[in-house]
């Protein structure tokens, strides 16, 4: 899933490609991508693209009053076209799912893979018309966003870390990957509660949560819309990496199963060198 520091390149790539120029056609291919039809998706073509803007995980082109806000969801993404096909897109079975042309005959596809869609695509006034958008918590890269802030978001917050920095309407931007990443730089359990951090703890995970995701972020600026996800990848530590060994220490990282998601973690740097229970599988191995 694209996080906060992909959509915040992606914007930055878009903002280059697309700003001053006019949208001529924005074609859908799968309707259960559109969420809104009032204004309808035609009334953003033949604008011109004034800015284009980040709302957590959400990415918003603006054009002379109107709003086109996409969420990427767990498997979507943007390809952009330096020339795209003739012809309109066929609607089917693959990947496909909304192409946006400018005049130039440049522009973007936005896709989804497997068959689980939430892709979702907006077209509003104003963002804080859609629902995703004004319940945001505050964005953890904000000049204002300051450990005082951080430390009164937690205070009280009894539930656990993982599922805390995960919220959207907590803090914006982090999903599941970064998470992991942040909770691993700040050398704590996913699921040490929240609201049982000392003030040392919580000044540790501020700087973790913010030096993980501006890492991320200069890592990503001036990539390509196409090499982000390897990008992203690459700069992972313990996200998606099972059974590797841990860069800090050289322990194994272990993971936790849910039913639609899994975490990584090290058992050295973060709990004490314990494993936590992984109930799924102590389920299936019964």
């Amino acid at each position: 899933m694209p996080e906060l520091p992909e959509v915040e390149a992606l914007k930055d790539f878009l903002t280059d490609h697309l700003v001053g120029r006019e949208v001529v056609r924005v074609l859908p291919v799968a309707i259960s991508v559109l969420k809104t039809y009032d204004p309808p998706l035609s009334a953003f073509e033949g604008r011109e693209v004034t800015a284009v803007h980040r709302h957590g995980k959400f990415l918003e082109l603006e054009a002379d009053g109107l709003h086109f806000v996409t969420h990427l969801a767990r498997a979507g993404w943007l390809h952009w076209k330096d020339r795209l096909p003739d012809g309109p897109p066929r609607p089917g079975k693959g990947p496909l799912a909304m192409r946006v042309a400018l005049e130039t005959g440049e522009g973007f596809d936005l896709t989804e893979a497997g068959t689980q869609k939430r892709l979702a695509v907006y077209v509003v006034r104003d963002p804080a018309e859609i629902p995703g958008v004004a319940r945001l918590g505050p964005d953890p890269l904000a000049d204002d966003f300051d450990e005082a802030r951080f430390a009164a978001l937690l205070e009280g917050e009894r539930r656990q870390l993982k599922g805390a920095l995960r919220d959207q309407s907590l803090i914006a931007g982090v999903g599941n990957a970064y998470s992991d990443e942040i909770l691993h730089a700040a050398k704590m359990s996913p699921f040490k509660l929240a609201s049982a951090l000392t003030p040392e703890e919580t000044r540790r995970l501020y700087a973790a949560l913010r030096a993980t995701l501006t890492e991320a972020v200069e890592r990503s600026r001036g990539v390509a819309a196409g090499r982000l996800k390897a990008e992203k990848k690459s700069g992972l530590r313990v996200h998606g990496r099972a059974g590797e060994l841990c860069p800090v220490c050289g322990d194994t990282i272990r993971e936790v199963s849910f039913s639609d998601s899994s975490l990584q973690y090290c058992p050295t740097c973060q709990t004490g060198g314990k494993p936590l229970a992984d109930r799924r599988m102590s389920r299936l191995l019964k």
